[in-house]
C-alpha cells in the first residue's frame, strides 16, 4: 500500500491543493544574506503545505507524501554534493555493516544551506504532530518551540553529531528495514526528499515502511519517491488505537532493491547523533 497524498487523490500522488509557488529555476545562493533569502524562500514552501490533511496521513498511515517542494536544478545541485567529501562527516557503506547494499554520507556541520533551511522549515509543522503523538503514548514531549533550542539539548546530551544524510543507490543496492536513533533523545518524525526521477534516472528503489502492528500481521507501504517531493514517516513508533486506549506501533523504514539507474535521496533526522 503507497503512502497516501491526500483522502481524494489516488494512492501515492501528491496532493493537488495549495500547491507552493516558487521561481523553477531557484537556486540556492551562498553568503549570509543569500541564505537567509533562500530559507525564508524554503519556509514559505513548507508553510503553503496543507499541514492539517498532512498530519492526519501521518496519523493514519504512519506517512504522508508532500507536493514538489524542491525544483530540479535544487535536486541536481544536492545530489550533486555527494562527490564533494569535504562537506561530510562520515560514510557508511552498506554492505560493510549488513545495512544492505549502497552508501550514504553524513553532512558536517556546518550544513549546507538548502539542508538547513529544509530541516528548519519543517521542524515547527512536524511538532505539534510529535506532542499530540507523546500525549496519546503518555510520554514526554521534551521539544521545544524553536529547532536550535532542541539540537542544543542534544548537543548538551552528548548527541552532537549532525544527522542530515545524502544516500546514493546503484544498481542493486538496497537498504535493510531499520530505525534512525541515534540516542536517548529522539524525534518521532522524519523527513526523505527525492532527487532524481523514478523511471527516467533510475528503477526500484520504492520507499518501505513496515508497522508491526500490536497482536496482528505486520503491514508495509511502498511509496515511488518522485523527484522533489517529500515524504514526512514516522522515525520509531506511532500511537495506534487499541482497547485499552493508545498503543505503540513500532515502524522500521527501508529502500527496496534498485534495478536500473542511480538513485539520490536527502534524509532529514531532527535529532543528532551521540
Amino acid at each position: 500500500m503507497p503512502c497516501p497524498a491526500s483522502t481524494s487523490s489516488a494512492p501515492g500522488s501528491p496532493r493537488s491543493s495549495r500547491t507552493p509557488s516558487w521561481p523553477a529555476d531557484f537556486r540556492q545562493r551562498r553568503g549570509p544574506a543569500a541564505a537567509q533569502t533562500g530559507r525564508v524562500k524554503l519556509t514559505e514552501r513548507v508553510d503553503e503545505l496543507d499541514w492539517a490533511a498532512l498530519g492526519a496521513e501521518v496519523d493514519e498511515y504512519g506517512c504522508a507524501l508532500t507536493p514538489p517542494l524542491l525544483s530540479r536544478a535544487e535536486c541536481r545541485e544536492l545530489a550533486a554534493l555527494y562527490d564533494d567529501v569535504h562537506r561530510f562527516r562520515s560514510m557508511i557503506d552498506m554492505a560493510r555493516f549488513r545495512f544492505g547494499a549502497g552508501q550514504y554520507r553524513y553532512f558536517a556541520y556546518p550544513l549546507p544551506d538548502l539542508v538547513a533551511g529544509l530541516r528548519a522549515a519543517f521542524y515547527p509543522h512536524l511538532l505539534p504532530i510529535a506532542r499530540d503523538w507523546a500525549a496519546k503514548l503518555r510520554r514526554d514531549a521534551p521539544w521545544p518551540d524553536d529547532l536550535e533550542d532542541w539540537l542544543a539539548g542534544c548537543h548538551a546530551a552528548g548527541q552532537a553529531k549532525p544527522t542530515p544524510i545524502l544516500l546514493r543507490y546503484g544498481v542493486g543496492d538496497w537498504n535493510a528495514l531499520h530505525r534512525d536513533l541515534y540516542g536517548d533523545l529522539v524525534f518521532p518524525l522524519q523527513v526523505v526528499i527525492g532527487l532524481d526521477e523514478p523511471g527516467t534516472d533510475h528503477t526500484g528503489g520504492e520507499f518501505l515502511l513496515v508497522e508491526q502492528r500490536p497482536r496482528a500481521q505486520s503491514r508495509g507501504t511502498a511509496t515511488v519517491l518522485k523527484q522533489g517531493h517529500a515524504l514526512i514517516f514516522t522515525t520509531r513508533d506511532r500511537p495506534v488505537r487499541s482497547t485499552r486506549g493508545w498503543s505503540a506501533s513500532p515502524v522500521r523504514h527501508g529502500v527496496s532493491t534498485v534495478r536500473t539507474g542511480r538513485r539520490h535521496t536527502l534524509g532529514l533526522v531532527f535529532h543528532d547523533a551521540g
